[in-house]
């Protein structure tokens, strides 16, 4: 429970005040009392928009589902559905032809193509790791994982047969991404006779321990070492490839992360602090060893003519705010409501983020001057629109210039996708991002069609129409209103971290359908997805792009249109579905985690948040409120699952079984997010998942 302190008529968590006023507010040097009277203006005026925006969100959901539950029965008519939803203010108008303005962008975000990582801000480790993927050994990343067609290392010390087609498959990447003028760098010779490149431009200069190459805007260090083991067996001298990989990471407030109460915020946002302010360390135990991680040095390039330039050695990071829907008791308004965590998250992520931009840190994280957020879970351009006054009345507030904050747009809800132009123009002047989101975009579809039928199986969602016209539609929009060269287009998450050989082969389709960013699930997921970017110049893609896909292909409702499903075919479905929410659910509610990899039906390894949850609850619910399934199949999907997933946790020593505990906290949020799936605001998980962790954390 929070001990409040007052300030200007807000009931703030001491514990929280105290660390902003003291870790932020002074050494911006920004006059305290000044800060509080502002922000306390700001978060009442804010709130009630916030309120009227929300309840907009369920007056709109409320004439669909009443519009649907009319027509049951009757064939779908599009052209009435789409006039339907113009006249209630679903859709809008298009906005007159525009291009972003967005001044001051990092040329990660604006001219640069790489893979991008999404981190919890929570765990201090792993957001070390995210941050320090700007570089990241090609070698290591083949040596451990399936990547290569090749043996795997045999257990006990150093495989050279492995360690052989890992340098030859590292050599092959060089011949293609930087080749030289004549031969292989298999057959390089002594580097001290120099290395002669088939394009000379591509040679930026020395490094303390070896050579710097550019190939499509991104860097290779060839590490040249005779004292190390590997270099002392290669010919030439060369110890290790290292690859610029993650350019971008994104650390995150929102969906990997569970944060529900003061106590949560405080570490979040002590963790971005930490990282803004480059003296972020964590102390492990590796190994029998003890280890403390830090936030990487840059890289210093001496080029042929002499001079000394510098690489950055850390991703290039924004910080991904909470949306609109979530309060958080840290604060309490005036009149005893807890305050928007979205508002929250603005004001303090940006007053950290100032720390940055005004040099009160080790290394400025945006050598432009911004501060980038991303702003996730927003319903249309009036939502955006509000985001862009909030940046405002932020940057007032700090005294920071118009546009200090960026804002990355998370195209991943349906009324955001049907109206992504007017969108965009809502926040033109700072937007730096969008991107697409498979499950949390096909949790709002099934939510927002909740009561037209059933929805076809989770599986046959990806083949569906809709899905396809929303990825292209997302590129093809962005292109036309000038974000290439200006922000990111993003694709999303490749979920299995230990399959790599597939997402090799398959995550190149990000780019060719013109993504200048996609997101990774590791670091060492980082360095292979990097390859994709030396293969294919992702600027030239997309110049070749621009049709826009229709709109009524974006509102084809993936309803199963009468399919009879047997019985084995139900229980399948159901089971998949349940093992999934069970096996996250356990881990947010119990263990208070918001992310991680957690096997699925099939014991395979998946990287799980809210989003993947959102899909599953919402696909039950939708199945049992069209008697597609029952009350009592659920339930025995759940019960036969939870055995499934204790199974799957039995090595973990802390992990409370759910079988034998139903009115355990873990269990009956899961029985919520189904049961009651059909009442939840847009389908989302968030607001049984904080109640039930904080029963839990409450004891």
């Amino acid at each position: 429970m929070s001990e409040y302190t007052l300030r200007s008529g807000l009931q703030v968590d001491a514990a929280l005040a105290a660390f902003i006023e003291g870790e932020v507010l002074q050494v911006l040097g920004r006059d305290v009392a000044a800060f509080w009277a502002g922000f306390a203006n700001l978060a009442n005026t804010m709130a009630r928009r916030n309120r009227e925006l929300l309840a907009q969100r369920e007056m709109l959901q409320a004439r669909i589902d009443e519009w649907h539950k009319a027509r049951r029965g009757q064939p779908h008519d599009a052209q009435a559905y789409r006039s339907f939803l113009a006249d209630i203010g679903y859709l809008v108008d298009e906005p007159a032809d525009f291009a972003i303005g967005t001044q001051g962008v990092d040329k990660e975000i604006a001219t640069m193509a790489g893979p991008q990582l999404v981190v919890p801000v929570l765990n201090a480790r792993f957001l070390l790791n995210a941050a320090n993927a700007r570089w990241g050994s090609l070698y290591d990343a083949f040596y451990g994982t399936d990547a290569l067609d090749a043996p795997a290392a045999k257990p006990g010390g150093y495989d050279e047969q492995r360690g052989a087609a890992v340098i030859a498959a590292a050599k092959a990447f060089l011949d293609q991404a930087i080749p030289l003028a004549n031969g292989s760098w298999t057959d390089l010779g002594d580097p001290a006779n120099g290395i002669e490149l088939a394009d000379p431009a591509q040679y930026v200069g020395e490094t303390e321990n070896g050579r710097m190459f550019r190939n499509n805007g991104l860097h290779v260090e060839v590490v040249f070492d005779r004292t190390s083991p590997i270099g002392a067996s290669d010919p030439s001298g060369i110890a290790d490839v290292l690859l610029e990989a993650a350019l971008t990471t994104i650390c995150d407030c929102e969906d990997s992360v569970a944060a529900v109460d003061a106590e949560d915020k405080l570490l979040a946002y002590t963790n971005w602090l930490g990282v803004i302010r480059g003296d972020l360390q964590d102390t492990f135990e590796k190994g029998g060893r003890q280890m403390t991680r830090q936030l990487a040095d840059d890289k210093r390039v001496t080029t042929p003519a002499g001079e000394e330039i510098v690489l950055p050695g850390r991703s290039l990071l924004f910080v991904r705010n909470v949306g609109h829907l979530m309060t958080n008791p840290a604060i309490l308004l005036p009149d005893g409501k807890e305050i928007p965590e979205g508002i929250m998250d603005a004001v303090f992520t940006s007053a950290i983020g100032a720390l940055g931009v005004e040099g009160h840190v080790r290394w400025p994280n945006s050598r432009s001057g911004s501060i980038y957020i991303v702003k996730p879970k927003q319903h249309g351009p009036d939502e955006c629109a509000f985001t862009n006054d909030l940046f405002d009345a932020v940057e007032d507030l700090l005294a920071l210039p118009r546009h200090t904050i960026k804002v990355g747009v998370m195209d991943e809800e349906r009324r955001t996708s049907a109206n992504l132009a007017a969108c965009i123009h809502a926040v033109k002047d700072r937007i730096v991002f969008i991107n697409t989101g498979f499950l949390d975009r096909t949790g709002d579809e099934i939510h927002t069609s909740m009561q037209a039928g059933p929805m076809v199986r989770k599986g046959a969602m990806k083949a569906s129409k809709w899905l396809d016209a929303y990825e292209k539609r997302n590129v093809a929009i962005g292109l036309k209103h000038g974000l290439s060269g200006k922000a990111q287009i993003g694709k999303g998450m490749w979920a299995a971290p230990d399959m790599m050989h597939d997402m090799m082969e398959q995550k190149i389709g990000h780019l060719k359908a013109g993504a200048n960013t996609a997101w990774v699930p590791s670091p060492t997921a980082a360095t292979l997805h990097a390859m994709h970017y030396h293969r294919m110049d992702v600027f030239e893609v997309q110049q070749g792009l621009g049709e826009i896909p229709p709109l009524d292909d974006l509102l084809t409702i993936p309803l199963a249109d009468g399919t009879n499903w047997s019985e084995d075919e139900v229980r399948e479905e159901l089971d998949n579905n349940a093992q999934g929410l069970l096996g996250y659910v356990v881990r947010w509610i119990d263990a208070g985690v918001g992310c991680s990899k957690v096997p699925d039906i099939n014991d395979v390894g998946l990287m799980e948040d809210r989003a993947t949850l959102r899909i599953s609850s919402q696909h039950m619910a939708n199945w049992l409120l069209h008697g597609v399934c029952t009350r009592e199949q659920v339930m025995d999907s759940l019960r036969r699952m939870a055995a499934k997933v204790d199974a799957q946790n039995a090595g973990d020593p802390s992990y409370v079984p759910l079988v034998g505990n139903e009115e355990g906290p873990a269990f009956r949020a899961a029985m919520d997010l189904v049961f009651k799936g059909v009442e939840q605001p847009s389908g989302y998980t968030e607001p049984l998942l904080h109640h039930w962790r904080q029963v839990k954390k409450a004891g």
